[in-house]
């Protein structure tokens, strides 16, 4: 089974219903990387979608604790002093932020072979990590 990590903007994008159609695309994929324990993401991941939920799409604490104990039933990197250093190196090789670069670090680490983003570019490789967006046909 391949195992795919889901990037931060698809955690958002399932919480937001100002663009339903990325919102249906979005609930589908999380449901089937947890229905299949396919999906990944990191506590980077939990942290941005939390500071997106209440700062931009002012959910209230309520949902958004429901919504990070539904994404905990998935495999969770944890962030550590490693993956930081990793990160720095990522950021180096790849000219990437140095916050992708840590997606890309936790992908790596959790033996992810498809990091699920439109923030990276589709198709392209990191290393063992290949990027599909989930919202290009």
């Amino acid at each position: 089974m391949r195992k795919v990590f889901l990037d931060s903007n698809l955690i958002v994008y399932a919480n937001d219903d100002r663009d339903p159609a990325k919102q249906t695309i979005a609930i589908d994929r999380i449901a089937q990387a947890i229905r299949t324990s396919s999906g990944v993401i990191s506590t980077q991941v939990l942290a941005e979608y939390a500071a997106v939920a209440l700062d931009k799409l002012h959910q209230p604490a309520e949902i958004i604790l429901r919504q990070l104990l539904l994404l905990e039933s998935l495999e969770v990197v944890q962030i550590t002093p490693p993956l930081i250093r990793r990160s720095v190196e990522l950021h180096s090789l790849y000219q990437v932020h140095f916050w992708d670069a840590g997606i890309l670090a936790a992908a790596e680490l959790a033996n992810c072979s498809v990091l699920l983003s439109e923030d990276f570019g589709a198709g392209r490789s990191y290393g063992t990590v290949r990027v599909e967006n989930p919202f290009v046909p």
